[in-house]
């Protein structure tokens, strides 16, 4: 299916992956299905099944050349960051940074070893200098500081990543669930001064880009911890608010599977970014996928969404957001 709004194209893909599931037995592709159909009922539980499934795949896999950990990008325990280099490349490699979820009360850079390294190995392996952040929650922070802490991450990139052979000038940003609130908030919300030069392109997967605590919501104790206490505030401070002044190509994916209301959200961010028409857009589902698995699954086998990933980045590898503001690119 395709729209097209405002003259430009969004391209609604549910990839289906021809690879998709084979990593996985037969036992393991039919629990994937089980919890699918219920995964709202035990969010926690069923994402610890997840990272469960897909730890022992990610271990298995090939890995970057070398890993750099916790170099610190702040004052703050969890403002660290860990760098991940690919092998016998030479030249400044392009930059993927990943931004992890946890509801904004939880979650860390590294699950446990595996997953969510998982995602900075892949992307190694096809040349990019990985970078995974690490930051402060809830409720010891408040929005957005979140965003903050994603802003002063991309500076330390900025300023630093060239010594760890990446490119400054060709820096892509992906934001997994909270992490993707944060990466949104960061580009969008006027009062932070935006994005530092030398990013290029935003990937928002499975990102809670609307604010609510609605009865049905799984998470809604978490957003009141991050966002606070008054629902009045909500609308002014959800990155679907101000989806139409996205400065960037962005890619937006959801899972087939997602917390409660997500894919709703990333569908209305999506649309909002094309009817505006001022920068391109892709919009993905993924089959078969939970809201843990649509990142878990990268660097194990299953390469659909990761090569997907990769072409939209290469796509728009020449085009940074300071250049957009000058030229008015889109």
């Amino acid at each position: 299916m395709q729209i097209c709004e405002g003259g430009r194209l969004v391209r609604d893909d549910f990839l289906c992956d021809p690879t998709g599931f084979a990593q996985l037995t037969p036992e393991q592709r039919a629990r994937m299905r089980t919890i699918g159909a219920c995964w709202n009922d035990d969010i926690v539980a069923h994402r610890a099944e997840m990272v469960a499934l897909y730890s022992p795949l990610a271990a298995g896999a090939p890995k970057a050349a070398k890993v750099v950990r916790d170099i610190a990008y702040g004052p703050d325990a969890r403002q660290v960051l860990d760098i991940f280099c690919p092998d016998g490349q030479e030249g400044a490699r392009p930059v993927v940074v990943f931004i992890h979820g946890g509801a904004f009360t939880r979650g860390a850079k590294s699950a446990n070893g595996e997953i969510y390294d998982n995602v900075l190995h892949w992307f190694a392996r096809l040349g990019y200098v990985g970078v995974n952040v690490e930051y402060r929650l809830a409720p010891a922070v408040t929005w957005p500081d979140g965003a903050w802490d994603v802003l002063d991450a991309l500076t330390w990139v900025r300023d630093s990543i060239a010594a760890h052979g990446g490119d400054p000038a060709r820096v892509h940003v992906i934001g997994h669930s909270a992490g993707g609130s944060h990466l949104a908030t960061a580009a969008l919300e006027p009062g932070l001064g935006g994005l530092p030069a030398g990013v290029r392109s935003l990937a928002l997967v499975s990102g809670r880009l609307r604010a609510d605590r609605r009865p049905d919501n799984p998470n809604a104790g978490n957003v009141a911890a991050y966002f606070g206490p008054d629902e009045s505030l909500y609308a002014a401070r959800s990155p679907v608010s101000r989806a139409a002044d996205c400065p960037l190509p962005v890619l937006v994916a959801v899972a087939e599977f997602e917390n409660r209301h997500l894919d709703t959200y990333g569908a209305e961010f999506a649309h909002a970014v094309a009817r505006a028409g001022r920068v391109p857009v892709r919009w993905v589902r993924l089959a078969g996928h939970n809201h843990t698995s649509i990142v878990a699954h990268l660097n194990t086998g299953e390469e659909g969404f990761g090569r997907a990933l990769d072409a939209f980045f290469r796509l728009n590898d020449s085009v940074s957001v300071s250049e957009r503001k000058r030229t008015g690119a889109s």
